[in-house]
């Protein structure tokens, strides 16, 4: 039986409409990046968010709540994307796994934590900060603090397999060397701090990486 033209334009309607509620989405996201990075979690209001995605307050509100934007800010400024994501999925994850040598190893992820942290720290801060007033936020801190040390360790247990990782420290004891040296707050603290550049940050992580987890 032949379908009528409207039956045949209703999936393309459908799909359309999904695309242009992925793009408010996306648009709403970044807007809330860049918000909670430049004045924190408090400060920002639903107004703002709204004037900056270039949609109505009503809206920011459906994507929201508040602290339901700052957990997807903070995704999206870390990987582009929201949601629980498989480091080894990522573009800089691919770098690491590319990587032929142990000093390729480190340049790989010392370009890596830049290219993740340096747009995220404003997010990251704002959650951090923000968490230790709100149980909801706090909660999803220590989440994706626990997500990122599972996230080291299986890069280290990768790292082991193939015979380039240290063996006279405990492999506990690197997973959490790397968690600090890799951590958002460090890189806040030399970058935003201390004055150090990005390029300086880099060389930190690649030197700290080969030196203090990589065998010699």
């Amino acid at each position: 039986m032949m379908k009528s033209a409207a039956s045949r334009g209703r999936p393309y309607r459908s799909e359309l409409r999904q695309r242009q509620a992925a793009q408010t989405r996306r648009r709403v996201v970044e807007a809330a990046v860049e918000i909670f990075s430049l004045q924190g979690y408090q400060a920002t209001t639903f107004a703002q968010l709204a004037e900056r995605a270039g949609v109505s307050v009503e809206t920011v509100q459906k994507h929201g709540p508040k602290s339901a934007l700052l957990q997807a800010a903070v995704e999206m400024a870390s990987f582009g994307v929201e949601g629980e994501n498989d480091f080894f999925d990522s573009e800089a994850g691919r770098s690491v796994l590319a990587a032929q040598n142990p000093d390729e190893l480190a340049a790989a992820v010392g370009q890596a934590i830049l290219a993740i942290n340096a747009p995220s720290a404003g997010a990251w801060t704002a959650l951090a900060g923000a968490a230790q007033g709100d149980p909801e936020l706090r909660s999803h801190h220590l989440q994706m603090l626990g997500l990122i040390r599972a996230q080291v360790d299986a890069v280290l247990r990768w790292v082991d397999g193939r015979g380039w990782l240290r063996q006279d420290v405990s492999h506990d004891e690197l997973v959490e060397a790397i968690c600090v040296i890799t951590s958002v707050e460090s890189y806040v603290r030399f970058v935003e701090l201390d004055g150090k550049t990005p390029e300086e940050y880099r060389a930190f992580v690649t030197r700290a990486m080969r030196e203090t987890v990589l065998a010699p």
